[in-house]
């Protein structure tokens, strides 16, 4: 062998990026391969290359007949098998002693030099073959190990073909992607010489090289172009917590910051809206929320169910489950398209959510007592159901499905189970806020709640209960139905008095009457 050979080698070796020791022992192996093609060849042999030089030579090993017996009962045991379909072990035929097991015996073997004067044509078309096969699969060792790390990473392809099974992407030179139906997004179209990124989703050996399989489907995909555009996640400065997708309709994406100063919403959105522009440019439309990540699941749960604005969440730890209430008018939007807007929040947050409007929960409220226990309802007119410290019941019109006005502190009495303003009256005006807050944890508005009713409990107790005015004892009312204040008769707790004379049967006869209808249901007062 002359030592261009030698020379065409490294070159080879340099220009397909394949180690040399690699090519040489692969070289080795095509003249031992051909020689074992040469009549009266040794039965074990090996070949030694002198990589200066260029010379060869073939070296026949003597094996002792016991070391061989062993040596072949141990490959026996490690190359049989069980059949899967008769149970039964099969041993190979035509055993022969591995290249590695003989290396580990070398002291043992003597050796002597067997090379021939020359191959011949058929020994140098066999040589030329074994290295051609061992430079391809050096070639696809090399791709696999490239690609095997870089599950999840976003790469650039350019369409190749597409049909109804799968569309080709061309990564680089001799590298192709499968994009196949599953992974692709419904209603995209991919033209030929289409630029297209998409993530890697496997990497598996086969015959015929690496499998790569990409996506457009993925999560990761969201993940992987906000990346590309924001350098703050890029940095590390900002991290997207959490992604949740329907391909091709709607996204949802969680960040957080890592700095201060640095808004995590405002740099996914970046100036003007141009990076997320960009991302909703390269996925065709998709429309893509930015929620900020919160520690608090009930506000991070609230946020997620952007755009719908929520009052009130209620969180079971124990289950993991949120009941999320909402303004009437925000239900459509909480629940989303074919109940996608809900989807997505549960997905991106991890909780079961189930969504409330806030007519329901209030006159849920108002139907059960403060012990829980059921009582009447009662029967609205069109009016405030509140009753002031006056003991008179508030003028205000109720808001559509409530039986309160629009009054924070009126609204604040759903908590409470009950209609009497007086409950409020010892709580500091950030308390009363906090109560009209839909963002307040639910522990802290429950200790203020048990402080007010402790409060109202004493006061209750040094001053006695509260006189509530019957505004319709006397039946007057103006023409939209509010009771006349002026009119209105004090109906007092005591009982009424006894009339010690007959000219006083009269009165005796309207107080009852009062009497009775302070007690009704009609005005929805309580004494």
């Amino acid at each position: 062998m002359s030592r261009e050979i030698i020379e065409a080698m490294r070159a080879l070796a340099r220009e397909k990026g394949i180690p040399e020791e690699r090519l040489v022992a692969a070289l080795e192996d095509a003249l031992l391969s051909a020689y074992k093609k040469q009549p009266d060849s040794a039965k074990y042999a090996r070949v030694e290359l002198d990589q200066e030089s260029g010379d060869y030579r073939v070296i026949e090993l003597l094996v002792p007949e016991m070391l061989e017996a062993g040596l072949i009962v141990e490959t026996i045991d490690e190359q049989s098998y069980e059949d899967p379909e008769t149970g039964e072990w099969v041993e190979p035929t035509d055993v022969e002693i591995p290249a590695e097991k003989l290396a580990e015996h070398r002291e043992e073997i003597p050796e002597q030099d067997v090379t021939p004067d020359d191959f011949g044509r058929i020994a140098a078309q066999t040589a030329k073959q074994v290295i051609l096969q061992r430079i391809r699969e050096a070639e696809r060792d090399m791709m696999y190990d490239e690609f095997a790390d870089r599950v999840g990473e976003m790469v650039t392809g350019i369409v190749q073909q597409s049909d109804n099974r799968y569309t080709l992407l061309q990564l680089r030179d001799r590298v192709e992607a499968l994009l196949p139906r599953s992974e692709q997004v419904f209603g995209e179209r991919y033209d030929h010489n289409q630029r297209l990124k998409a993530v890697i989703k496997e990497v598996s050996q086969s015959a015929k090289g690496p499998s790569i399989i990409v996506s457009r489907r993925d999560p990761e995909v969201i993940r992987a172009l906000f990346e590309l555009e924001v350098p703050e996640i890029a940095d590390g400065l900002v991290e997207i917590t959490g992604v949740a997708r329907e391909p091709g309709y709607r996204s949802k994406i969680a960040v957080v910051s890592h700095a201060q100063g640095v808004d995590p919403v405002g740099a996914c959105v970046g100036p003007r809206g141009s990076r997320v522009r960009m991302v909703v440019s390269e996925l065709k439309g998709e429309k893509i929320d930015i929620i900020p990540f919160n520690d608090e699941p009930g506000r991070f749960i609230a946020k997620a169910l952007s755009p719908a604005q929520v009052r009130e969440v209620f969180i079971d730890d124990e289950q993991r489950q949120a009941t999320v209430v909402v303004p009437d008018e925000d239900l459509t939007k909480a629940i989303g398209r074919e109940g996608q807007n809900v989807r997505l929040a549960a997905r991106l947050t991890g909780w079961r959510i189930d969504i409330k409007k806030a007519s329901d929960v209030m006159a849920q409220a108002a139907s059960t007592g403060g012990d829980g226990a059921e009582v009447e309802e009662p029967q609205g007119d069109g009016r405030c159901q509140a009753v002031l410290t006056s003991g008179r019941r508030c003028p205000n019109a109720a808001l559509p499905g409530s039986i309160f006005c629009g009054l924070p502190v009126h609204q604040a009495l759903v908590r409470f189970g009950s209609v009497e303003v007086a409950l409020l009256e010892d709580l500091p005006e950030e308390e009363l806020d906090a109560l009209a807050d839909p963002d307040k944890s639910q522990e802290d508005v429950q200790e203020i709640v048990t402080r007010a009713e402790e409060a109202y409990a004493e006061r209750v107790a040094a001053e006695g209960p509260l006189e509530v005015y019957d505004e319709q004892a006397e039946g007057e009312v103006d023409e939209d139905g509010t009771a006349l204040a002026e009119d209105a008769e004090l109906v007092a707790d005591e009982p009424e008095p006894v009339a010690e004379d007959g000219a006083d049967a009269a009165a005796e006869t309207v107080g009852a009457s009062a009497a009775d209808d302070a007690t009704g249901p009609e005005d929805g007062s309580s004494a």
